[in-house]
């Protein structure tokens, strides 16, 4: 799940996402309102012992670049990204950045859950001092501030709902053709998640979910495809924490999704015609 950092003080405001994208780890530091020019980029863990990663410098932390709140932080790295002054280049300078306006840098780290604070050495800014050490903690989820789980074991990445879900034994023909789950085949207090889905599923037929040897998700009326979970999964928390990996680097709005079983063993626990629509 994305983590979200903020900065603001004496004019300017910044948010820095850090996020999953194709096996790496990336940071967009965007301005809210100001400017400044970005000269380095500090990472740390919540592990403070050893020795702190530093830049020689005026790329450095030191001072108040290296507190947080009264703590005293240990970077774990450091990345260099230009020296100080705008130049020639002026505002077009590849680092500076004006409101509305995004950098993305590529961390090394293996694991969002390795970034607990984020440093920025920036000059040329719209302080009045005309540089900042700023240091955020605290990171914010991306949706709603909420990291915890939800009772179905679902994380908050999982609160895309969909109105009804396939099961094929053909992804290449028509994926309209197979079986349909809808809203209406859901619990009373079921909202429409990916984890609904695999609940029902599961309680209807428990034996299934091994059998999938892929969820593939499809977008538009020509039925696109997005991305795909490659089965098999062991069971449906190993389904469902395969998904919310997955949606770690996709918009799951608006999709469609079709469970792509096989056909000699599925059939054998098929739903019945009187409990899904059967088109």
């Amino acid at each position: 799940m994305p983590r979200v950092f903020t900065y603001e003080e004496n004019g300017l405001s910044y948010t820095v996402t850090v996020y999953e994208s194709d096996g790496q780890i990336f940071a967009d530091v965007t301005v809210n309102s100001g400017f400044m020019d970005v000269n380095a980029v500090y990472i740390a863990d919540d592990d403070f012992s050893g020795a702190s990663a530093s830049l020689g410098g005026p790329l450095n932390m030191n001072g108040g670049g290296s507190q947080f709140e009264g703590e005293t932080v240990q970077w774990d790295d450091a990345i260099a990204l230009s020296r100080p002054g705008l130049g020639r280049e002026g505002t077009d300078k590849p680092t500076f950045l004006q409101a509305g306006e995004t950098l993305t840098v590529q961390l090394n780290v293996d694991s969002i859950e390795d970034v607990d604070f984020v440093g920025i050495r920036a000059t040329s800014t719209s302080t009045p001092e005309g540089s900042i050490k700023g240091v955020s903690g605290n990171p914010e989820d991306e949706d709603n501030g909420d990291d915890d789980d939800d009772d179905n074991g679902d994380d908050d990445d999982g609160d895309a709902t969909y109105s009804k879900v396939f099961f094929v034994y053909d992804p290449d023909a028509d994926i309209l053709g197979g079986f349909i789950f809808t809203n209406d085949d859901l619990p009373e207090d079921a909202e429409g998640t990916f984890a609904d889905y695999v609940a029902l599923m599961d309680s209807t037929s428990p034996n299934d979910i091994p059998l999938f040897n892929a969820v593939i998700f499809y977008q538009g009326d020509d039925l696109e495809e997005v991305f795909r979970l490659e089965g098999p999964f062991e069971d449906a928390d190993a389904l469902i924490a395969a998904y919310n990996e997955a949606i770690q680097s996709f918009d799951v709005d608006g999709l469609m999704i079709a469970f792509v079983g096989d056909e000699d063993a599925a059939l054998e626990d098929a739903p019945e015609e009187d409990e899904v629509e059967v088109i």
